[in-house]
């Protein structure tokens, strides 16, 4: 099963899973890790770093074109709109740009068991157990899933729009998201400097839903207010929130199928056979919600093999949504307040995820 992918096109793969993955060697007190993984990384943030010039330095090269130079200048002001009007913390980042490739830096892996929703996790020292690894040479990350293979899991291999050094280093813009939509342009700044202002340890599933949460809903907001309610940018924001909210509600009743299959009796062949006609349901189920659709912001789903890693992946960003909706709802649609809150329900719970299923209605 071969779901390894050659681009982060969002029309071929999950451009979401991967938004806001952390660079986990960033933090150069690893001492747990495997001196490759470090070492690999540590390469890999040293060239961004060293190879990255200042914005107003790149705005007067010939570089970029006149549409990149729009979406840079840009990227300054909503990096100030996400900290005055939503309280996101105050960094360094976005004031240099990576100019010398397109390609995404960052491969990432994850992987799960076949017979479990249960995420292979890896730890690290001040960032605790997370569910994917990342890599700057995409052979190093081929040699690692297929040892992962060889233990039974399943395994994906994406790449990563961009990712968060939660305030350790200064984090670049790339061409990647200049040459993305100005939508998803600004919903990544804001995504990964939500990590930057609220992360806590081991817990990646929260993590990213609020930088999810944040991102889309702090997208929409920005374009309201920078262009105009009515504007083409404005609506498409206000349209990937209803695809999100049809998205989340079809992937958390597939991921409820699979977990009652997987905690059923049933020996395991039985049920890789029953987990295959989930797959297929869930295809068919997917194809049907693609009429109510009104972006293109999900129709990667189903392209690649349909296994857990993937689901799992996927649900790291999308299957909480809703909850974390909600606590927007009760907090009068504030962000500034919905992350104040976490921050202070942080203090008092280990598992954020669990008190919000505990939460009243």
């Amino acid at each position: 099963m071969n779901t390894d992918l050659e681009s982060c096109s969002k029309s071929t793969y999950i451009r979401n899973f991967l938004k806001g993955n952390l660079l986990l060697l960033a933090l150069f007190h690893l001492f747990g890790c495997s001196p490759s993984y470090v070492f690999q990384a540590a390469a890999g943030q040293y060239r961004l770093m060293n190879h990255s010039v200042p914005v107003a330095e790149a705005l007067q090269k010939n570089n970029l074109t006149p549409e990149q130079k729009e979406k840079l200048n840009l990227v300054a002001i909503v990096k100030q709109f996400g900290e005055r009007e939503l309280g996101l913390k105050q960094t360094e980042n976005y004031q240099t740009v990576y100019l010398e490739s397109g390609r995404n830096p960052l491969y990432v892996i994850s992987a799960a068991p076949k017979d479990q929703l249960t995420h292979k996790t890896w730890w690290f020292p001040v960032v605790g157990r997370v569910p994917y690894l990342s890599y700057f040479d995409r052979g190093k990350a081929q040699t690692k899933k297929e040892q992962l293979l060889k233990k039974d899991l399943d395994v994906i291999i994406g790449q990563a729009d961009a990712y968060s050094t939660l305030g350790w280093f200064r984090d670049p813009v790339t061409l990647n998201l200049l040459n993305d939509s100005t939508v998803n342009l600004v919903e990544t700044i804001l995504h990964e400097l939500t990590h930057t202002t609220l992360y806590l340890k081991g817990q990646g599933e929260f993590n990213e839903s609020l930088a999810m949460l944040v991102g889309r809903e702090g997208a929409r907001l920005f374009l309201e207010a920078h262009f105009g309610p009515d504007h083409p940018l404005s609506l498409e924001a206000r349209h990937i929130l209803e695809d999100q909210r049809l998205f989340s509600s079809f992937l958390d009743d597939l991921l409820a199928r699979l977990e009652t299959l997987y905690r059923g009796p049933l020996a395991y062949e039985e049920k890789m056979k029953q987990r295959e006609q989930i797959f297929t349901q869930a295809r068919t189920d997917f194809a049907r919600l693609t009429t109510r659709l009104k972006t293109d912001e999900f129709t990667y789903f189903g392209h690649e093999n349909l296994n857990n890693a993937y689901l799992l992946a996927i649900g790291l960003y999308h299957r909480h949504y809703p909850a974390f909706e909600k606590v927007l709802q009760q907090k009068n649609g504030s962000l500034a307040e919905t992350i104040l809150y976490f921050r202070t329900l942080a203090n008092d719970k280990k598992d954020l995820l669990q008190a919000l299923d505990e939460s009243p209605e």
